[in-house]
C-alpha cells in the first residue's frame, strides 16, 4: 500500500513517541527524534510505503539513542493488560473458526498510540463484528491447506490469537511467525518467553526482520521460501495488510485486522476503526 497525504503526521508522532520512550535524557531524546525526522523526509517520496519509512526510522531511533528496544517497557504492561483483558472476554466466545477468528480480531484492539483504558474500554465493551466478512471461508481455507503461516502482530494479542492457532493445528501443520528484533510493539520470542507461552505457541519462526509488516527485500531466506511454500497466509494486523495488498489475489492470504488509520479504511472501503476479515 503507498505512501497518502495523512502518512506524514502520523509518522511524526511516531518519531516523537519512539524517541520519548528510547531514551530519558533529554538531549538524547532530542538528537534521536532529530534522526528520525531526517530520515523521514529524505524517504517519504510519492509512491513509497509507511512501513518501510517506519522502519527506517525506528532503527535510526536505536542507533541515536543506543536501545535496541524503546518499546520495551510498554510491551511489558502490553502483554499483562492483555492477559487480564483475554480472561475477562473469552468466554464469550465459544469453538469455532468464525468465534475464534473474530477473539483474535479483537486483540488488534491494541494500539501503542491509544491509552491502555481505552483498550480496555473497547475489548470489554461489545462483541465484535466485521465489516468485510469473509469468516465463513476461513475454516475450508485452513481444512484444505497443509502448511499454514500464522503471522502475528502485537506483543499482547498472544492470547487472543491462541484459541485459533490450536483450533488451526487440529487440520495443519500452522507456524507462528514473530519479528527476529524489536520494533514498535510488535511480537517477538522474547514476548513469547516473557509471557511464559513458548509451549502453548508451539512451532515459531521469524521474519528475519526488524519491520512491522513484511519487507521482503530485508527478509530473510528462511521467511521468503517459507511464505513461497505456505498452501495459506493468516495475517494479523494493518502492517501486514499496507505489505500485501499490493500481492495478486489468489485466495491464499487472510487478512484480519482493525483499521485504525483513515488510508487503511479508504483502501478497504470500510469506515474508520471497522474490523476486517478479508479472503484476499
Amino acid at each position: 500500500m503507498r505512501i497518502s497525504r495523512e502518512c506524514r503526521q502520523c509518522l511524526l508522532k511516531l518519531a516523537a513517541q519512539a524517541s520519548r520512550l528510547a531514551a530519558e535524557d533529554e538531549t538524547l531524546r532530542g538528537a534521536a527524534r532529530q534522526k528520525a525526522e531526517q530520515v523521514l523526509e529524505e524517504k517519504l517520496k510519492p509512491g513509497s510505503v509507511s512501513i518501510v519509512v517506519a522502519s527506517a526510522m525506528h532503527a535510526a531511533v536505536k542507533k541515536a539513542s543506543g536501545n535496541p528496544d524503546p518499546y520495551r517497557s510498554m510491551k511489558d504492561i502490553e502483554i499483562e493488560t492483555a492477559r487480564q483483558l483475554f480472561d475477562s472476554v473469552k468466554s464469550s466466545y465459544k469453538e469455532g473458526f468464525v468465534e475464534y477468528l473474530k477473539l483474535a480480531a479483537l486483540g488488534n484492539a491494541i494500539d501503542f498510540f491509544r491509552p491502555i483504558e481505552e483498550v480496555r474500554q473497547e475489548i470489554n465493551r461489545n462483541r465484535l463484528a466485521f465489516t468485510i466478512d469473509d469468516s465463513s471461508l476461513l475454516e475450508s481455507k485452513v481444512k484444505r491447506s497443509r502448511n499454514i503461516l500464522y503471522l502475528a502482530d502485537n506483543a499482547g494479542e498472544v492470547y487472543f490469537d491462541l484459541p485459533l492457532l490450536k483450533l488451526m493445528r487440529r487440520y495443519s501443520r500452522v507456524v507462528y511467525v514473530v519479528k527476529q528484533d524489536p520494533v514498535q510493539n510488535d511480537i517477538t520470542l522474547e514476548e513469547i518467553k516473557k509471557a511464559g507461552m513458548e509451549k502453548q505457541v508451539g512451532e515459531v519462526m521469524t521474519t528475519g526482520t526488524a519491520t512491522p509488516g513484511i519487507d521482503f527485500s530485508q527478509a530473510s531466506d528462511d521467511f521468503k521460501r517459507a511464505f513461497e511454500d505456505a498452501d495459506f497466509v493468516f495475517a494479523k494486523g494493518m502492517g501486514y495488510y499496507e505489505t500485501l495488498e499490493e500481492l495478486p489475489a489468489e485466495g491464499k492470504i487472510f487478512f484480519c485486522l482493525k483499521a485504525k488509520c483513515s488510508p487503511v479504511a479508504r483502501s478497504l472501503k470500510v469506515l474508520l476503526n471497522s474490523y476486517v476479515a478479508l479472503l484476499h
